[in-house]
């Protein structure tokens, strides 16, 4: 059984048609690439899966259990991490306050995260809005990290940081996959990256999925397909 199962889900803002009979496997421990061009409804298909955006049609399950009526929170409980597009820290509270605020009981505790990040042990008292934006980052994936998911997302998560600092990330999600059986949902433009990471992939075009498979069967016609510019 799939931890996680999109089928033929449909979900608007609006009037506005954004997923149109979207489907996705994830398997317990797996790391899925989710793929697609700008604007073609990874970011939706996430929100749909934590809840934040309703579906109109289709179901979604996780560890078996049809989540298409609950509640965000409830989802979260259940065992899905997410680690949002833009991070969205909370910039007032300290590197200490923004990961406590988040944990649940399990392996990750704030010893484990500043294993994972050590810079995270170095700021612990300073504000998230005094963070440069890889730091801050790297609080976004410790915080979600410190509800103990059995799902981590993560949306865009080396977007506009440093070459340096997007290495670190890639470097922590290679121990995570190596380390933990942390199922992992990755969405990235870098397909070199990701192929260093993902067992699978799912591509997305105009809010459908076109094509889901190993992430070594991906091959050059695929991909300049479905995502060159």
């Amino acid at each position: 059984m799939s931890l996680l199962q999109l089928s033929r889900i449909s979900a608007f803002y609006g009037a506005s048609q954004a997923l149109f009979d979207m489907n996705l496997s994830l398997e317990e421990g797996q790391v899925l690439a989710l793929m697609g061009r700008n604007g073609m409804g990874k970011s939706t298909t996430v929100k749909v899966i934590c809840r934040l955006l309703r579906a109109r049609d289709g179901e979604a399950r996780f560890a078996g259990q049809d989540i298409g009526g609950l509640p965000p929170h409830r989802v979260a409980q259940l065992g899905i991490g997410l680690v949002p597009e833009g991070r969205r820290c909370f910039a007032t509270l300290t590197v200490a306050e923004n990961l406590l605020a988040a944990a649940r009981p399990g392996a990750w505790d704030f010893a484990a995260v500043a294993a994972l990040f050590p810079r995270l042990a170095e700021r612990r008292d300073q504000t998230a809005a005094s963070l440069s934006g890889g730091e801050q980052q790297m609080l976004a994936i410790g915080r979600a990290l410190m509800t103990n998911p059995r799902l981590l997302i993560l949306d865009e998560a080396t977007e506009g940081l440093a070459p340096v600092v997007r290495q670190e990330i890639w470097a922590a999600i290679a121990r995570l996959k190596a380390e933990t059986g942390l199922a992992i949902l990755l969405i990235d433009k870098s397909i070199r990256e990701l192929g260093g990471v993902a067992d699978a992939a799912v591509i997305v075009e105009k809010g459908r999925s076109v094509w889901q498979g190993d992430f070594a069967d991906l091959d050059a016609q695929t991909t300049e397909r479905y995502l060159g510019v």
